[in-house]
């Protein structure tokens, strides 16, 4: 009997492992595209608004909040929301209103944070009880939702009778208050 080489046994198979090998070297090329796909995302605007304006209604159908800016611009890659010029009013029946402007703003992804930045300005219109007040900050971030601001930015209040200088600051509308962080200088002024 002659002896057949073992290998002529295996020789079928020398295709099968081949197409094996290349179909694993394609797969792990796609992966490889396919992720830094993903590192490489532009960041470009799905949506862009010019003149945008929103109005957030309480459980009554009365106006809450009234959100506004020149222009609007959402980002799908990270879910952010930038304004140019934007401006906040914030309205209730039992305080006096309270308007919020700034030259950029962010909005959360969920809508219910806002960010504003570059020459912020907030102005609470005067009450039977108050004054008016003027704050100026340079950042400012807002939840409407639960009528709360606060910086750690340098901050300046002026209304009637004070002018305050202070770094820091968390103002809570529902209490009408305002906490000065750090740093608090008050200049009094004479009627």
């Amino acid at each position: 009997m002659i002896a057949v080489p073992r290998f002529r046994y295996w020789l079928p198979l020398l295709p099968l492992l081949a197409l094996l090998a290349f179909v694993y070297w394609l797969d792990s090329q796609v992966q490889q595209e396919g992720g830094s796909g993903i590192q490489n995302q532009r960041h470009d605007p799905d949506v862009i608004m010019d003149n945008f304006s929103a109005t957030k209604m309480d459980q009554q159908g009365v106006p809450r909040f009234l959100l506004s800016a020149r222009q609007l611009r959402h980002y799908p890659d990270d879910d952010s929301t930038e304004l140019d010029l934007p401006r906040l009013t914030m309205l209730t029946a039992e305080r006096p209103e309270v308007r919020m402007s700034g030259k950029r703003g962010l909005v959360s992804s969920r809508g219910d944070e806002v960010i504003f930045r570059d020459d912020v300005s907030v102005v609470r219109a005067a009450s039977a009880e108050q004054s008016a007040l003027t704050l100026r900050t340079q950042s400012l971030r807002v939840l409407p939702d639960q009528d709360l601001a606060n910086t750690d930015q340098a901050v300046t209040i002026v209304d009637a009778n004070n002018t305050v200088h202070a770094t820091g600051l968390e103002m809570d509308n529902k209490a009408r208050t305002l906490k000065l962080l750090s740093h608090v200088r008050s200049e009094h002024h004479a009627k």
